[in-house]
């Protein structure tokens, strides 16, 4: 940990202007690079909570569950093409601002409540990952390295938010770089003698099931990450849309060879979190690696994270336009400290009876089920009638999905019946949950622009269109 905290102090900036501080743009104004973009999406979107997922999935699954969380990384595709679209169309400086203006205020601000959330689980589904490398659930070591990984990362992000870091990706996405070639120093040798694991067809087939439903979510799951759509907006559209494609590739491969780590877990036969158990069986520095891995991971999403909240609260949900002001940069740097804080706050849900702290895998699938409607309220904009009743229509019905999947899995009473489910396995239930709820989301959005204009105008002029 020290010697990622003194890596990343190195790299991180001393000092930002306000405009760098929200935009990521150097002190003379000049927006980042290609590589560089592509370095931060990419990192960023390596999460430590990433990792430990593929890891779980590839040893539970095999193959099919490493290439179905790799499935995620198609979501830069999405948004790179869309947010493409919209900045070339309409000139939007963020997603919240396209939403003001083509459906109104208040669905931009339900748009932001919703991407809060999202905020708020990236903050404690990091520094948990982190913290098991120092420690089992709940021990001193647990906790001391949960709010030392809090601690510095705020640190840094208070003084230089998003230009911050950017630049510390940079560093970030080479060092994970190395690190993954040490962990397959380690690892293909035991597979060009041994073999790959054999798995029932019944577990690549629940494999190739959350793959689908990770593929149904990508047309949503993408616009209520702002730590990914923020750094859309950083540079010209071209640029944006080449080095989201390009980050999309490396993230996904990234993911992909992590899973490794998870199917020589089930080679050895061994039971646990991979990405602890294995490390730890072939020694000090495979463990150390892996450490620095998570290390790496974990710092990067929560500095992107806290930069995101610190515009999304001082820039995004008043809808302020222009230059960002002093008083906006303090107003973020106090929303940074207050999510650092409340973010790790499920994390004592292991002192309120449960087992365990929250579910990690269950911040992906459910927060991607609850905004499904997303989709068609980005990707569908252009319809004729598309506006504020379109919105709710896809939105709210998205929302009762989420909630329903919640519970599910919060009481362990079924709320969808069993025709719902799709494929095989443990998640066959939320993939028919996704794919059933995103066409009905879909038709909602379509009923909403085929209603007269008359009965739309029960609810107030329409915002200007696209």
């Amino acid at each position: 940990m020290l010697a990622y905290a003194v890596v990343v102090w190195r790299l991180a900036p001393k000092r930002s202007s306000v405009a760098g501080f929200f935009s990521g743009g150097s002190e003379k104004g000049t927006p980042p690079g290609l590589w560089l973009l592509v370095a931060s999406a990419a990192i960023s979107w390596i999460f430590a909570k990433s990792i430990a997922n593929a890891a779980s999935l590839a040893q539970a699954f095999g193959l099919s569950g490493s290439i179905g969380y790799a499935t995620y990384y198609l979501s830069f595709l999405t948004a790179g093409v869309a947010i493409y679209i919209i900045r070339t169309r309409s000139g939007d400086a963020s997603l919240p601002a396209f939403l003001a203006r083509k459906y109104g205020a208040t669905c931009a601000k339900l748009f932001i409540a919703a991407i809060a959330i999202r905020l708020f689980n990236e903050v404690w589904s990091n520094t948990k990952v982190a913290g098991l490398y120092f420690g089992t659930e709940g021990s001193s070591g647990y906790w001391i390295a949960v709010i030392l990984v809090t601690a510095f990362t705020v640190f840094y992000s208070w003084r230089v938010g998003l230009r911050g870091s950017l630049l510390t990706d940079g560093g970030q996405m080479i060092l994970a770089a190395v690190l993954l070639g040490g962990v397959m120093i380690f690892l293909l040798p035991e597979f060009s003698a041994r073999g790959l694991p054999k798995f029932t067809p019944a577990a690549s087939a629940a494999g190739w099931t959350f793959a689908g439903l990770a593929f149904v979510q990508v047309f949503s799951y993408p616009f209520h990450d702002p730590v990914l759509t923020d750094r859309a907006f950083i540079t010209d559209p071209k640029t944006m849309l080449k080095g989201f494609v390009l980050a999309g590739l490396i993230g996904g491969g990234f993911i992909f060879l992590f899973g490794f780590i998870g199917i020589y877990g089930k080679l050895e036969g061994l039971s646990g979190n991979p990405s602890l158990t294995v490390p730890a069986g072939f020694g000090v520095v495979m463990l150390l690696i892996v450490n620095a891995i998570m290390m790496t991971s974990a710092g990067s999403t929560l500095d992107s994270t806290f930069a995101s909240t610190a515009k999304l609260s001082a820039r995004d949900w008043p809808g302020a336009t222009g230059a960002p002001t002093e008083r906006q940069f303090w107003s973020g740097r106090r929303a940074l400290i207050v999510i650092a804080v409340l973010g790790n706050l499920p994390l004592l849900s292991i002192y309120l009876g449960a087992k365990a702290g929250p579910a990690i895998i269950a911040a992906t699938t459910i927060s991607g089920t609850m905004v499904m409607g997303l989709a068609p309220i980005f990707l569908l904009a252009f319809l004729p009638g598309a506006g504020r009743l379109s919105f709710h229509l896809a939105f709210w019905p998205g929302i009762l999905f989420g909630a329903g999947l919640t519970l599910e899995g919060a009481t362990g009473v079924q709320i969808f019946p069993a025709w719902v489910d799709f494929g095989a396995g443990r998640y066959a239930d939320d993939f028919g949950v996704n794919l059933y709820g995103l066409a009905f989301c879909t038709a909602g959005f379509a009923a909403g622009c085929l209603i007269p204009k008359r009965l739309k105008a029960a609810f107030g002029p329409e915002p200007r269109t696209v």
